[in-house]
């Protein structure tokens, strides 16, 4: 179960309070049930996987392809299908749904989503560049990206150059953040720190890929509190 993942969307942010008086910002993510559609063997594809979908969407947006698909799977149409590899498909049967309780037992999580776009900006705000000189004999070009070609030979400036172009609406994925605390009963996951995207993007959310030795908010306060308590001990 560990590489399963879910499909949500951010809520927005808030904190979350201590014991100690701490305040950590957490971000809210309102996460969707999934469900089993199909599963696929090794035999048909080559590998092993299975193929879940999140969200409802109404019959009349369905292409007929799609409206046969689910009326053969006896399932409720779904708005997103992902394929998710596993070693083993035994433990799931189609139909079966699954919500946050996958992530019972993980302390942090990998999350990608789509960032804020910016629409058409500069070199200075896209890349960070310094811009050329602010005093005399710069002319009307001070935020410019400067020289970007070459000479004769090759003649073109290459791919990927640094330049003003479209800044931001890019999947992007932040590793490693601390599950703060779940909300089972509403399907709530609460993240500690921010997250790319505006308020109601979708965002998917897996196990962190990385293995995280680190401690916990929760455990960082739970090892002061007996540290406090062994000090008071010694005192008496």
């Amino acid at each position: 179960m560990s590489n399963l993942e879910l499909i949500g969307k951010k809520l927005g942010m808030t904190r979350e309070f201590y014991e100690t008086g701490q305040s950590i910002p957490v971000t809210v993510l309102k996460m969707e049930k999934a469900r089993v559609i199909s599963l696929i063997e090794p035999e048909k594809r080559g590998y092993t996987a299975i193929q879940i979908g999140f969200g409802n969407v109404k019959s009349s947006k369905l292409t007929k392809q799609m409206k046969g698909f689910f009326a053969k799977k006896n399932t409720e149409p779904r708005k997103t299908l992902k394929e998710i590899r596993v070693k083993d498909a035994s433990s799931f049967k189609e139909g079966n749904e699954f919500g946050i309780e996958i992530f019972n037992d993980v302390k942090f999580v990998d999350i990608k989503s789509k960032t804020i776009g910016k629409g058409f900006a500069g070199a200075m705000k896209r890349h960070n560049f310094s811009g050329l000189r602010a005093s005399h004999g710069v002319s009307i070009s001070h935020r410019s990206h400067g020289s970007t070609g070459q000479r004769q030979d090759p003649g073109k400036v290459f791919k990927n150059k640094k330049m003003a172009g479209h800044m931001g609406d890019k999947y992007r994925t932040v590793q490693n953040l601390e599950i703060i605390k779940k909300d089972l009963e509403n399907q709530l996951l609460f993240v500690k720190g921010s997250i790319p995207g505006s308020r109601n993007s979708e965002v998917t959310v897996r196990k962190a890929i990385k293995n995280i030795n680190r401690l916990t908010v929760a455990e960082k306060n739970e090892a002061a509190k007996k540290a406090k308590s062994l000090a008071d001990k010694k005192k008496k």
